[in-house]
């Protein structure tokens, strides 16, 4: 009985799969001259944009505004008169979307004189600042509901979406953060469990292909470096006097400090090494996951020439090691929010850090101050 189940799953996914391989086949022979430009496709889907694809529809955009200032001025219009490479006259500017030819490519220019030139500020909605503001909105609505929750029900326990979050902040929070900011916990926990879940939903949104995801966000370098330029401005501008004498002056050997202030200088190295490191692991993990599954999907057109069989075939195999790699990707989506967050607070706790002899002086006042309670 089982054995028939398995074979009718097995043909099914069989008769939806060879259609599409016939299609794909056809799709080749009708751009054979071309080609597919599977480098083209994967930088369109991985880059940014002045619109945001149709779900189900890759050829058309729903247009997001264009805001530059041009050499006359401000200037503001909806990416869909630009899409299609057309030129878009506002006034007596002249706009349009650089070619691939082009210094400039894909980014919207000034045509002056016959020139493409660059708008002085560009600051236009695209496609990863919208997904930037559409992750900002779920976080802001993931913690409100549970504030709301306790708000209005008190201690009584939440559930469903919202006790789920509540499980995320505590597991983040009693696990992570509180082991080892310990009495600070409280002073940097917001931020630390606020850039947890902006960059989980980020990722998440990365997953879906039709609005409001689609977004590559975390695998921007420009989103990664700016949460850790955030981490590198909260570590060094919170630290301690000991964090920055423990960089100037070390506890090594005087040898190695002078005349050659050999760890002094490994010790500033190692300041803006740690931002470094958040934002290319960061970045290099979820470019990484969207590119193996484009590239996975895209082999269902290499092979097109070669059949409607071996292409279904193929297709086979690609969709199941593509949702194989989806299903990773949500794991992963979780694992690099945790391993940011957790760097970040490891971070942050070493510029907290005391001397040993402030520690010890705290240690011996307390035994002063409760020996008269004592002795009473």
């Amino acid at each position: 009985m089982n054995r028939n189940i398995f074979t009718t799953i097995a043909l099914a996914l069989l008769a939806m799969i060879l259609p599409l391989g016939a299609f794909a086949s056809e799709h080749n022979d009708g751009e054979k001259k071309d080609g597919i430009d599977a480098q083209g496709i994967i930088f369109e889907h991985l880059g940014d944009g002045y619109g945001w694809e149709v779900p189900f529809n890759h050829h058309k955009r729903m247009p997001l505004p264009v805001i530059v200032w041009g050499s006359d001025g401000l200037h503001v219009f909806s990416s869909s008169r630009v899409t299609g490479g057309e030129i878009y006259r506002d006034g007596n500017a002249e706009f349009k979307i650089a070619g691939k030819d082009s210094e400039y490519k894909g980014k919207v220019v000034e045509i002056i004189d016959g020139k493409e030139v660059k708008p002085t500020i560009d600051i236009s909605i695209t496609k990863n600042v919208c997904g930037v503001f559409i992750a900002v909105l779920l976080v802001i609505w993931a913690i409100m509901s549970v504030a709301h929750w306790h708000r209005t029900q008190g201690m009584k326990g939440p559930r469903k979406m919202v006790g789920a979050i509540e499980f995320v902040i505590l597991f983040i929070y009693d696990g992570v953060i509180k082991p080892t900011l310990k009495d600070k916990a409280n002073k940097f926990a917001p931020y630390l469990l606020t850039v947890f879940f902006f960059i989980l939903i980020m990722n998440l949104l990365g997953l879906i292909v039709i609005f409001p995801g689609g977004a590559n966000l975390t695998g921007n370098i420009a989103v990664t470096l700016v949460l850790a330029i955030i981490t590198f401005l909260i570590t060094n501008l919170f630290a301690t006097k000991h964090y920055w004498k423990e960089i100037f002056n070390p506890d090594v050997p005087w040898w190695l400090k002078y005349p050659l202030p050999i760890m002094p200088i490994i010790e500033i190295f190692g300041v803006f090494t740690k931002p470094a490191a958040l934002t290319v692991r960061l970045f290099a993990n979820m470019m990484g996951g969207h590119m193996i599954v484009i590239v996975l999907t895209l082999l269902i057109f290499i092979f097109a020439a070669m059949g409607p069989v071996v292409t279904g075939a193929t297709a086979v195999v690609s969709v199941i090691f593509s949702v194989f790699m989806l299903l990773i990707d949500v794991l992963v989506s979780f694992i690099q929010a945790y391993v940011f967050t957790m760097l970040s607070t490891l971070f942050i706790a070493l510029g907290q850090e005391e001397g040993h002899h402030e520690k010890g002086h705290d240690k011996a006042e307390e035994p002063a101050k409760t020996q008269p309670a004592t002795q009473g």
